[in-house]
């Protein structure tokens, strides 16, 4: 009996591998060739190993009530790769699971199935002209934009990473610079290839041609003369902050917008993508991502303050050590992070709970907030600790971010856990600005206290990448609608 079962699981882990694999080179095509985006319940398959092809289907089942087999959703990822569609997000496991369960088919083929939910996409417009990107600075957020900007690269991309802005170093420093996109010690090597044009001072990466520019300031700079035009130029250096300095890029030939990856100060507009977005205008030159923290936290209080209303609360950052802190003890401007970063844990301050009200000002005056630095290189937490207008409990709770995680407009800003052995380190990579943590939730009539984890450095980057495209003007749908 045993070696049946052993011989039945090793068949049919068998075809799952072969199924995967048989998916691996529709999906790429797809998005190479027509800019489609493949995902699983909201876990991207771009560039996926047929490992975690299998892992994105088994998660349905946590979600839904049946599973979702490979070879069940493998025929509609077939029949999308015959289709002449738009640039565009389609969750072909949504897709497939609605077809096979909740009866909606009307007797219909696959194809002509998706046919009918891909109508607002079966047209393809006239392709968009590219903007122009460049990474001012090229620390971690920086790194991990052009690892973000590069993976996109191809025909229907249209953000095209043209340079990036250092300043001047030594003889080796294009080779150093490319070694440190090549490598890194927390998210691991570069997916592709990486070499370098010493005489052209140039990096290419999987298609990717970037020019490497070194200079001392945006004064010094004339992008025409690259053939780089009304660019995006993404300041990730954390040097200017307001409009003074910022709009220093401005003055620059060849720039058109400014986006910076850290809180703006004065009358600059800080965006989290997903809840605010829509205060950018065609007109606005420079924008503000604001911070990871801000990020991961303002979504799940925008979805709670919908559904529950928030009285007040107290946000405390459980925040990994930044490049700003010491590695060992030595003078420092601000208090207490002088000390070693990775021998300590220190207090520190945060503004991103008085920050959540620009982008979300019915909670303005409501929150208070404060940062632990831990001994952690990345992934760090937000614990909310929230006074409710409306009574609930955890399951609720629970049950309703769950389907804001899946089902909402912010499925790409929350995700979701309900593991109880989930540790900081399986959230390096993820794309979400903020995972709940349900297993920690606590709630008590109208007190509730959640545990948010977030990627302060991939996942933030994800959502600096998604204002580029709204300060660029693109809107690529997403499918099935929610």
């Amino acid at each position: 009996m045993t070696y049946l079962l052993e011989e039945k699981y090793q068949t049919s882990w068998q075809e799952r591998q072969t199924f995967a694999e048989n998916m691996q080179p529709i999906i790429g095509q797809l998005f190479r060739n027509k800019g489609i985006e493949i995902s699983v319940y909201g876990k991207p398959l771009v560039n996926a190993s047929a490992i975690d092809i299998i892992k994105s289907h088994k998660s349905v089942a946590l979600h839904e009530g049946n599973k979702l087999r490979l070879r069940e959703s493998y025929p509609f990822i077939k029949a999308l790769g015959e289709m002449n569609l738009a640039p565009s997000r389609v969750d072909i496991g949504k897709l497939a699971y609605r077809y096979l369960f909740h009866g909606i088919a009307d007797g219909l083929s696959i194809e002509q199935f998706l046919e009918r939910e891909l109508v607002s996409i079966s047209k393809v417009s006239d392709v968009e002209s590219k903007k122009d990107v460049v990474l001012y600075g090229f620390g971690r957020i920086g790194r991990l934009l052009a690892r973000l900007l590069i993976e996109r690269a191809g025909p229907n991309s249209l953000l095209n990473l043209r340079a990036i802005v250092i300043r001047p170093g030594e003889e080796d420093d294009l080779e150093k610079r490319a070694s440190l996109l090549r490598r890194d010690s927390v998210h691991g090597a570069f997916n592709g290839s990486i070499t370098i044009d010493k005489e052209n001072n140039v990096i290419k990466a999987n298609g990717a041609f970037i020019k490497v520019i070194y200079a001392k300031s945006p004064a010094e700079i004339d992008y025409t003369i690259y053939g780089i035009n009304n660019a995006l130029v993404v300041d990730n250096t954390g040097i200017w902050t307001d409009e003074d300095g910022l709009g220093q890029h401005l003055q620059s030939k060849g720039v058109e917008k400014v986006l910076l990856t850290a809180p703006g100060k004065g009358h600059i507009k800080n965006i989290v993508y997903g809840v605010n977005e829509d205060m950018i205008s065609p007109e606005d030159s420079i924008v503000s991502a604001a911070s990871c923290t801000t990020n991961a936290i303002t979504p799940i209080l925008k979805a709670l303050n919908d559904r529950f209303g928030i009285r007040n609360g107290h946000i405390e950052t459980v925040h990994s050590y930044t490049n700003d802190q010491n590695l060992i003890d030595n003078y420092h401007k601000s208090p207490r992070r002088g000390r070693s970063a990775p021998l300590n844990m220190v207090i520190s301050t945060t503004g991103a709970a008085q920050a959540v009200a620009k982008a979300l000002p019915e909670l303005d005056g409501l929150l208070t907030g404060n940062a632990i630095r831990v001994p952690t290189p990345n992934v760090s937490m937000a614990i909310m600790n929230l006074n409710l207008k409306n009574a609930t409990n955890k399951e609720e709770l629970n049950d309703y971010m769950r389907q804001i995680s899946l089902n909402s407009k912010l499925q790409n800003q929350i995700d979701y856990t309900a593991s109880n052995e989930i540790v900081s380190t399986d959230l390096v990579g993820s794309r979400s600005a903020g995972v709940l943590d349900s297993q920690a939730t606590i709630v008590v009539d109208d007190r509730a206290v959640l545990y948010v984890w977030y990627d302060n450095e991939f996942g933030y980057s994800c959502q600096v990448v998604r204002v580029m495209h709204e300060m660029a003007g693109i809107h690529v749908p997403a499918l099935p609608a929610t």
